[in-house]
């Protein structure tokens, strides 16, 4: 069971140490210890200490409200969901107490460091109709993003490949020669300060697609902590943020039929704690 423990949680995890502490218990509240032997479809269960969380001080903007659906403007370094080392800070914490509502809950990815549009189900019951538009491909969804000019890259362009993300891995890769499962067209709209403001119209929703065809165009996103190289960056260093912003999400109501369009209020560039 060590070995499992071990293998399944995060590495920031002090398995160890909590299996000294005999922190894990089965279903039926026996301890669970480093050499018991490995049981298939066992439950295990374990209280984790939260450590201090800096606060994200830049403000969640509530873009629509209605008894369906929260769409909120998230800034960069803002969890959208309680994970790892990010509980306090982040979107469905904090909302669900400033706006009262303890069943809200996230329709759809947006990684801690991309800032822009989030749509939230405001209880269980409408979670269902509104996820399904997202596997479905049904939401029209623009991104922008701050990037270098090149003058050799013919624009507009349309990027497929094939994305591969390993499990437990930081960075997500291309596989040559696999089928393309990842699409993304990719315009430049204006310029700032020599570098590029580019519009992002992707069709499918990748881990990382747009950092990674932008990176693969040579032109990668500015401040990006992954890609082309991994930087050394405190985990709660907000001085940096990620300059793409999910700007823009279209899409046709699934229960009333009506068309629903929601713009972020944040621009390029973005700003530390904007």
């Amino acid at each position: 069971m060590g070995d499992w423990l071990r293998d399944r949680l995060p590495a920031h995890v002090d398995v160890g140490g909590m299996l000294e502490r005999e922190c894990f218990v089965d279903e039926a509240g026996w301890v669970v210890r480093a050499g018991d032997p490995f049981v298939p479809q066992r439950f295990v269960w374990f209280h984790r200490d939260l450590r201090d969380e800096p606060e994200v001080t830049a403000p969640v903007h509530v873009v629509h409200r209605d008894d369906r659906l929260v769409v909120v403007d998230k800034p960069a370094f803002l969890s959208s969901i309680p994970r790892g080392r990010h509980v306090v800070q982040s979107v469905v914490v904090r909302l669900r107490a400033e706006l009262d509502l303890p069943e809200l809950s996230p329709l759809h990815r947006l990684d801690r460091v991309t800032s822009g549009l989030l749509m939230l189900a405001t209880t269980a019951e409408w979670r269902r109709p509104y996820q399904e538009l997202f596997e479905r491909r049904a939401v029209h969804k623009t991104y922008w993003a701050l990037a270098p000019l090149r003058a050799d890259l013919a624009l507009p362009v349309v990027v497929r490949n094939h994305i591969r993300k390993e499990r437990g891995e930081w960075r997500a890769d291309v596989v040559p020669g696999a089928p393309a499962n990842a699409e993304t067209r990719v315009e430049l709209e204006s310029e700032v300060d020599g570098r590029g403001i580019y519009r992002l119209t992707p069709t499918t929703g990748r881990t990382h697609q747009l950092r990674l065809h932008l990176h693969g165009l040579g032109i990668p996103i500015v401040d990006d902590p992954l890609y082309p190289e991994v930087r050394d960056v405190e985990v709660d260093d907000f001085s940096r943020p990620l300059q793409l912003l999910a700007g823009q999400l279209t899409f046709s109501d699934p229960v009333d039929g009506t068309l629903r369009a929601f713009r972020s209020v944040r621009r390029l560039p973005l700003l530390a704690a904007s």
